[in-house]
């Protein structure tokens, strides 16, 4: 008889246990086999249930309750004796995928461990990926699906990613950068008729951030009119806001800076008073909360559009990854498009006809009953996500509350032990009133006695990581030359962020110990 994945053996003349074979080298080779018990031992991750629908004709006879994959084995085939019994394809994916997720949790441990923090000789990072052996369990879960494009877990995440904020709709996407250009995009849809964004209508934003929310302004051919910030709140100054609008302003579009809310009372009323769309760019700013008229939202779930990052750097990560969040069903109908092509079909990849009228749609100037896949409303994009980042992001958003939890801790620890440095070299960062952020880092504003730069190269001598605020002033960037814009105000506040201001991390990987290193050795370079 021929032995091939899924029969069950017993090996000649040895222990009398049944064997699954996993895997067959080649005609008349070795076998890979794992051992069947009657039953488990005890409720062990390596005991793999097996039930009466994984055995597969003729024979359903052997009395098999689990597979033990921390005992395998090869045996050369010619000394296995089949059984006549086998295993049924799904059964022996169940067996192979719990022996891929119990190697990925090994490697963690093995390879990934966090290690102990020696000063001076340990990094202290500005940001980084925060894991554990659950990602990569799930990461190898979705590989062995080979879906590769957006499917279960893309879903599944989306539903999850907008209970978690309070909304209606989430669509994932492959950066926050991307979700930017699609939340500006998607105001730009003549779908919103008279309320669409056009060419040469201004939006209000500030220039103290990271490219990517101003780029998709310019890129549609939007005006930007930057208003100014200021520390310690690093946010945009809320009676700027309100003054610069004019006739041609149609949006606003922030940044919650380093996860600090912007004044969201404030900018919400000067949008509703000038029917404004309002954007909020919440990548940094992930479990940060404000409250108003005496009910606390999480950023994200004010505007009527959000956007958010997944990065390494950032409040989670699935790599590379971003969301539009939303809850307007016509908003979420046009990212969608947006982000899948263009497409006017809202149907998922590899399903169709979800519509139940796949071949009879009628659009103007396209033949009756034109494959509605291949109808498309919008000159879109292709930014979708891949199941495998999906399901590093699902186990992520588990973690979320926690990480939360220990970014506040961290921001706690430097704001107490720099407490002597407030007034005199240093200006330390203040929460927005009405605000609980989740700090994405740890921003401080140097005295103009010092030199910002011989304190950074004094931090990266301690291995302590630095960052200024991205762009410091947009405006004077080298991509910015000859760029149409507006500026309502001297940007004073925004020059001495971009000349004096920088940052140090919080990220939840940080123990006690390396904050704590962190801000000594500030006091350390100022004699405190």
């Amino acid at each position: 008889m021929q032995i091939d994945a899924g029969q069950i053996v017993q090996a000649a003349g040895m222990d009398g246990n049944y064997y699954a074979v996993l895997h067959c080298h080649g005609a008349g080779g070795s076998l890979h086999l794992v051992r069947l018990l009657a039953e488990a031992p005890d409720n062990g991750p390596q005991y793999v249930p097996l039930g009466g629908d994984a055995f597969a004709a003729p024979d359903q006879s052997q009395a098999l309750a689990c597979a033990d994959i921390w005992e395998t084995r090869s045996l050369p085939s010619a000394q296995a004796v089949a059984t006549g019994a086998r295993l049924t394809q799904n059964a022996v994916d169940r067996v192979l995928r719990a022996m891929g997720r119990s190697v990925a949790r090994a490697h963690y441990h093995a390879v990934h461990a966090p290690r102990p923090f020696r000063a001076d000789q340990s990094p202290v990072p500005v940001s980084g990926k925060c894991w554990g052996p659950e990602e990569m369990e799930s990461l190898c879960e979705a590989s062995l699906d080979f879906w590769l494009t957006s499917g279960r877990f893309g879903e599944a995440f989306e539903k999850a990613f907008a209970a978690h904020l309070g909304r209606r709709y989430a669509l994932a996407v492959n950066s926050g950068s991307s979700a930017n250009l699609l939340a500006m995009a998607a105001l730009c849809s003549p779908l919103l008729k008279e309320r669409r964004l056009m060419p040469g209508d201004e939006v209000i934003t500030v220039a103290a951030g990271f490219p990517t929310t101003v780029a998709p302004l310019v890129q549609l051919g939007l005006l930007p009119v930057f208003v100014d910030v200021t520390p310690p709140t690093y946010n945009a100054v809320a009676e700027q806001v309100a003054a610069a609008v004019t006739p041609r302003t149609r949006a606003i579009f922030m940044a919650h800076t380093l996860g600090n809310p912007f004044d969201l009372a404030a900018v919400r009323a000067v949008a509703q008073k000038h029917d404004l769309w309002l954007v909020e760019d919440s990548c940094d700013a992930l479990g940060s909360t404000y409250t108003m008229d005496g009910s606390t939202g999480m950023c994200g779930s004010f505007g009527h559009l959000a956007t958010f990052s997944f990065y390494p750097a950032h409040h989670m990560t699935m790599g590379e990854g971003g969301a539009v969040v939303c809850d307007d069903p016509l908003l979420r109908k046009i990212v969608l498009s947006l982000r899948d092509w263009g497409r006017d079909c809202w149907c998922a990849p590899g399903v169709d006809d979800t519509c139940k009228r796949r071949y009879q749609w009628k659009f103007p100037l396209l033949p009756e009953g034109y494959d509605h896949k291949y109808v498309y409303s919008h000159l879109g994009y292709n930014l979708k996500i891949t199941d495998m980042q999906a399901a590093v992001g699902l186990e992520q958003l588990k973690r979320l509350d926690g990480f939360t939890a220990i970014r506040k801790r961290n921001f706690t620890l430097l704001s107490e032990t720099l407490a002597p440095l407030e007034g005199g070299p240093l200006m330390l960062p203040r929460a927005t009133e009405h605000s609980d952020p989740s700090w994405f880092g740890y921003l401080l504003t140097v005295d103009p006695a010092c030199n910002r730069e011989d304190l950074l190269q004094y931090l990266n001598s301690r291995r302590i990581g630095t960052r200024l605020l991205f762009a410091g002033n947009m405006t004077r960037q080298p991509c910015f030359e000859g760029v149409p814009h507006r500026v309502f105000a001297d940007l004073r506040g925004t020059d001495q962020i971009m000349r004096r201001t920088f940052w140090i991390g919080l990220y939840p990987a940080l123990t006690e110990d390396h904050v704590l290193h962190a801000a000594q050795a500030l006091r350390d370079y100022f004699k405190v």
